[in-house]
């Protein structure tokens, strides 16, 4: 059985990165992964949990399916408490569904000086396939700084839909050019590898937070 987080990266460093997972891959998927990794190679200290119905997968539960994002946020805010990151600032963030739920939660933390900014790694806008099903409307006013990273072919929000949306001008955009859900670009289309994005994603994500009013 895993521990309650993975942690990597410097322990001392000045921010610590909380990340949740997606909807339907865990903690320690190849995703989730390499990208804590790429994060770490830059410094940062991270750290990856689970949410319950995850974890219970790795029972005898079984396959249980995502609930929906807006009640895991309770569960989101227990694991910051738990983390104890008192060593300096604190990033917010996660993966997909980990990145939304991180958004919805950000603001009241950011409010009582508990986080400093909101980090996303492909934050699913809309599902696949139904670009009218907006999961936009907190953002409009978010007042957390927010740093999301998406890959340009993204079937969640693509660069040519994205822009359209009314998003808080405290967030930035990360473009990684021909990246999917998980970032990964197609290297024959568009000359970089999967790890050249990840690179790119980690170096702007620490030039963004050394930015962050702390």
């Amino acid at each position: 059985m895993l521990e309650r987080f993975l942690l990597q990266g410097p322990q001392d460093a000045r921010y610590t990165i909380l990340l949740a997972h997606g909807a339907g891959a865990p903690m320690d998927s190849a995703s989730m992964s390499a990208a804590a990794d790429a994060l770490a190679g830059v410094g940062f200290r991270v750290a990856r949990f689970e949410f319950a119905y995850m974890a219970a997968r790795r029972t005898a539960e079984g396959r249980k399916p995502p609930p929906r994002a807006e009640t895991l946020n309770p569960e989101y805010e227990a694991a910051i408490a738990e983390l104890n990151a008192a060593r300096g600032p604190l990033i917010i963030g996660g993966k997909s569904m980990g990145g939304r739920v991180a958004s919805m939660i950000a603001d009241g933390l950011y409010d009582r000086g508990k986080i400093a900014g909101l980090l996303c790694l492909g934050y699913p806008f809309h599902p696949p396939g139904q670009p009218e099903k907006l999961r936009t409307g907190h953002l409009a006013g978010l007042k957390t700084p927010t740093l999301i990273c998406q890959g340009t072919r993204d079937e969640f929000g693509t660069k040519d839909e994205v822009p359209g949306y009314d998003l808080s001008d405290r967030i930035e955009i990360l473009w990684l050019e021909d990246g999917d859900h998980d970032l990964k670009p197609r290297k024959k289309i568009s000359g970089f590898s999967a790890a050249d994005h990840l690179i790119t994603m980690a170096k702007a994500a620490k030039a963004w937070a050394e930015r962050l009013p702390v």
